[in-house]
């Protein structure tokens, strides 16, 4: 039995099979040796010194602990696990103390390594819980600075230089490994109890038993010195599988902070906060030690980034957050009509929500509308598992996700979607400084060769050594690099020859030819073609196939276009529009297709998912500048382009239901005001993809 202040104190010396040391715990290797001895602190007596192997599942040491220690493998083999040793020594301390006539006490260490970044960290791993007394010790090396001001700094002392302060006469090489310690240690506490020290062990160290969440506000200070990185998290980790790989630290009260990404899904990151930076050291020492078969990355951050991902100012979160040591779970994909009601009979009675509907908080837009998250308070971890069970299972007609989460992950997803404005800033168009002097032409001249299965890291240099004596039939600015939407290389190139025949005799020259360690295919295309690939189209030896986001009429309306429209412009330019055609009838009286150079605007990414296409412009031989809309303006009027009206916007959604039809999507943009004659301007790229492009003529929030 412990207590605060005990009338007793328990020496404890321990050692890994690895570093030894100030560097005790810093390599995850287990322990291997416990020595101890019960000292009664009223009648300065002591009891039987005990020393116990300790048997490791790697009976692996190292080469310091073996000189050191002098212990090797063979007898370690023959001892008990640690969790039988740890049985014996609670055993063993009640004997002794039953023997000296007292019946509370407290561990005393040479630091705080063998408590907080062993015995701590590897019980958490084997699954097996420590007693109470391992949770509350004194660190001998504080405590005799205290008695000893004048001594050297409690990081630099050990425990031969506190003998030496005092003067004891002892001799390391006379008594075996860890008995020395523990004796000296026992002879340095006597010292500290002498009428000239005077000392009292009144204020113990302490290990916190659980992690407790609880709200951040941005208005709170956080010291830069007491928060951590954690980087390669699984993605699936909780707050509560973090405080468990820094078991033994403590964490401060909400101190765990989960990193989004931009699409609000976890990546892999978390900052962490301690109460204080002696604790933000420990925890350093834990870079690269494992979570499962992971290793994590620790490093130093700041208590402005710790407050950017989990402050908040929304009065709504504090409240929902202030029902302390709560699990939270949080639930994605819910349908956009669903209520409280709902969502408490989904998860149905196994699984109460704490306060009912006061235990639910959904994620809305700062217009009010639902986003279809939602994050539900449990009380306890046996209804958080209940709800958690029900992943996937279907709400009216959706499948409901359920994660489980944490207080600064409530703030992130809050202050993500109430900072998004209402009308999104457009980005300022962008024009090409110079327009490259070749376009490709909607003709039916199998001039082009298509490249398909480029490694990612290639460039125009890799490609123009790939096809060798052919360079010289490449027309000037003819490589055009296709990117996907991140930016990056898709593994697909255009080239543009001189001639029919050289396009020809490049493909049969360099079809599967290695370019480092890929082969690459290619192919011989016309500009028309190349096209279609753009849109989404197939081409390959067997012929050319449709692009899957055009119906049939619209693909033979779409032959005769020259245009290529580029994924930025589709995604957020007023100025251009794809064509309103869905039928030979309606194409009659049609205005032409609108063509979309880079003369006018430039956008080099490709979204592959949704087929928008990119422009056929090498991104290493254009360069680009910001420029007003006027200017757009004016390089559109050059050539004749159709213009929408400024307060026009080109709307792409995401994310459509399979079954969803023009009746579902204008009902979604009730309130806004659009024009009659552009539902069929309404054109559906892929099942697939579940997206849709729309182009109306004004949209004004009323």
């Amino acid at each position: 039995m412990t207590a605060s202040h005990s009338d007793s104190l328990v020496v404890l010396f321990g050692a890994t099979a690895g570093a030894y040391g100030a560097k005790l715990g810093s390599d995850e290797r287990e322990l291997i040796l416990l020595v101890w001895q019960v000292v009664d602190l009223h009648s300065k007596k002591v009891g039987t010194l005990h020393k116990s192997l300790v048997k490791a599942d790697n009976l692996e040491i190292s080469d310091q602990c073996r000189e050191v220690s002098g212990l090797a493998p063979e007898g370690l083999s023959k001892a008990e696990p640690l969790d039988r040793v740890l049985q014996q020594f609670s055993q063993l301390v009640a004997s002794d103390l039953k023997l000296l006539g007292r019946s509370s006490y407290t561990l005393c260490t040479d630091g705080q390594l063998l408590i907080r970044q062993v015995l701590h960290p590897e019980a958490s791993k084997k699954n097996f819980l420590l007693s109470d007394c391992f949770y509350s010790f004194y660190d001998l090396r504080k405590e005799f600075h205290t008695c000893y001001p004048n001594s050297a700094p409690v990081k630099d002392q050990t425990i031969k230089s506190m003998a030496e302060y005092i003067g004891l006469e002892t001799d390391e090489t006379e008594e075996d490994f860890g008995v020395w310690q523990v004796k000296t240690m026992v002879a340095i506490i006597f010292s500290m109890l002498s009428e000239t020290c005077n000392c009292r062990f009144t204020d113990p160290e302490t290990v916190k038993y659980k992690y407790e969440t609880g709200p951040c506000s941005k208005s709170e200070a956080v010291d830069s010195e007491t928060v951590i990185r954690a980087r390669g998290l699984p993605w699936q980790s909780s707050d509560q599988d973090i405080a468990r790989f820094f078991k033994g630290l403590n964490i401060a009260k909400g101190g765990v902070a989960l990193c989004l990404n931009a699409q609000g899904r976890r990546n892999g990151e978390a900052l962490v906060r301690f109460v204080n930076p002696e604790q933000r050291d420990l925890a350093l020492e834990r870079h690269k030690h494992h979570m499962g078969s992971r290793y994590i990355e620790v490093y130093k951050a700041t208590g402005e980034e710790f407050l950017k991902i989990a402050g908040g100012t929304s009065n709504e979160v504090a409240q929902f957050l202030s029902k302390e040591n709560q699990v939270i779970i949080r639930m994605r994909g819910l349908p956009f009509t669903a209520t409280l009601e709902d969502v408490l009979g989904f998860l149905g009675p196994e699984c109460p929500v704490t306060g009912g509907k006061e235990g639910l908080l959904f994620v809305k837009y700062p217009d009010g509308r639902p986003t279809g998250d939602a994050f539900v308070l449990f009380s306890c971890e046996e209804y958080a598992q209940n709800a958690l069970k029900k992943h996937k299972e279907i709400l009216g007609k959706r499948y409901i996700e359920l994660f489980r989460s944490t207080a600064a992950e409530v703030q992130q997803v809050l202050n993500r979607y109430l900072s998004t404005p209402l009308i999104p800033t457009l980005p300022t168009p962008i024009i090409p400084v110079i327009p490259p002097p070749y376009t490709i032409a909607a003709g039916s001249i199998r001039d082009c060769v298509r490249l398909r299965g480029l490694p990612y890291t290639a460039g125009i240099d890799d490609i123009l050594e790939f096809m060798g004596d052919a360079t010289a039939d490449i027309k000037p600015h003819g490589v055009h690099m296709v990117l996907n939407q991140q930016g990056r290389p898709s593994g697909d190139a255009f080239i543009q020859m001189k001639s029919s025949d050289r396009a020809f005799l490049v493909a049969q020259k360099c079809h599967k030819k290695m370019m480092k360690d890929r082969y690459v295919e290619v192919f011989q295309c016309s500009g028309e073609e190349m096209n279609f690939v753009l849109m989404g189209g197939t081409l390959n030896r067997s012929g050319l196939s449709p692009p899957p986001c055009l119906s049939p009429p619209a693909y033979a309306a779409f032959q005769t276009a020259a245009a290529v429209i580029p994924a930025e412009a589709a995604l957020y330019q007023p100025q251009a529009l794809l064509s309103t055609t869905r039928t030979p009838q309606a194409s009659a009286a049609a205005p032409p297709t609108v063509t979309y150079y880079p003369a006018q605007a430039a956008q080099l990414y490709m979204n592959y998912t949704a087929y928008y296409p990119s422009p056929p412009v090498s991104p290493t031989t254009v360069g680009y500048i910001a420029a007003p809309p006027a200017a757009v303006a004016a390089a559109a009027s050059a050539t004749h382009t159709p213009m929408l009206p400024q307060p026009g916007a080109l709307v792409r959604m995401q994310g459509l239901p399979y079954n969803t039809g023009m009746k579902e999507i204008l009902s979604f943009f009730q309130g806004y005001q659009y024009a009659p004659d552009d539902y069929n301007g309404l054109i559906q790229l892929n099942d697939q993809a579940r997206s849709v492009l729309q182009a109306p003529k004004e949209w004004v929030c009323l």
